[in-house]
């Protein structure tokens, strides 16, 4: 049985009650009966001096989660699919272009979403998906951009994702990219708010632990957008950040901040050699 650590491990027991573990689910993803999705794995190699094997989501999840997740007739995110897929192919902005006039048809994005956050050479910076759409609006299109988690944004992220379902997360964190990964890297490592705790303490330190009904992940984003059954909707990954940090009792950061990219940039690469599974399901 895994440990209990620090300051967590009091949180953890004091504030929940009793703590228990159990290990992630010996099951196999297998989408549409066709796709069969890597959802354990060994850990890339700057994890291995913490942990051996990386595991999605997908596996701390209960059985009816997991199956609703392997048929996209079950899939509820599959529904924001469809709608961002009309969107793909409708003409806005001044440039009168949609998505497709450049792109071409929506499965042609395929790999694009396995490799972001990724360094932009032309911009200077380490985007996001949700920067590039913008930037494909503002500066091709001619049109408005989207509010970062906003429901047409979360939803074309979900398309993007679902064509490259099934290829492994290879997010780059050398040469330029390096110094956001590792501010990404230590917000990771840093407690924060009343409660004093790290995104590791959870889902490094912890992972898991049954807490009430709900079961530790290590917290992978291979699978966002993720529509959760417990606000039935699509969630974007920097709302779940949100959300944690808020756990912590802390002032959080916003949307689409240098902070959040960075660590969305760690944490992606964290899950190097998962396969990409959004739009997937969870609690």
């Amino acid at each position: 049985m895994m440990k209990l650590a620090g300051v967590a491990g009091i949180f953890l027991v004091g504030f929940f009650g009793a703590v228990a573990y159990a290990d992630p689910a010996e099951d196999t993803l297998i989408l549409n009966e066709d796709i069969k999705m890597v959802t354990k794995t060994a850990a890339p190699a700057h994890l291995s001096d913490v942990m051996d094997e990386v595991y999605s989501g997908w596996l701390f999840r209960g059985t009816e989660t997991r199956a609703m997740q392997a048929d996209d007739f079950d899939n509820p995110g599959m529904l924001f699919v469809e709608q961002a897929e009309g969107v793909w192919n409708t003409v806005e902005g001044s440039e009168d272009k949609s998505c497709a006039s450049c792109h071409g048809a929506s499965e042609e994005m395929a790999g694009v979403k396995a490799v972001y956050p990724k360094w932009n050479e032309t911009a200077g910076e380490v985007r996001t998906i949700e920067m590039q759409v913008n930037d494909c609006r503002e500066n091709q299109m001619g049109a408005e951009k989207w509010g970062y988690t906003s429901g047409n944004m979360v939803n074309m992220t979900a398309l993007l994702a679902s064509v490259s379902r099934g290829m492994p997360v290879n997010v780059a964190i050398d040469g330029p990219a390096q110094s956001v990964w590792e501010d990404g890297k230590e917000l990771y490592y840093t407690r924060t708010g009343q409660l004093e705790m790290s995104c590791a303490n959870c889902h490094e330190d912890n992972y898991g632990s049954m807490i009430r009904a709900d079961h530790l992940s290590q917290g992978q984003i291979n699978a966002f957008p993720v529509y959760r059954l417990k606000n039935t909707k699509l969630n974007a990954v920097h709302s779940r950040f949100k959300g944690c940090v808020r756990d912590t009792r802390a002032e959080t950061y916003s949307a689409g901040s240098p902070e959040f990219i960075a660590l969305e940039l760690y944490v992606s690469s964290r899950g190097n050699g998962l396969s990409v599974e959004g739009p997937s399901v969870r609690n």
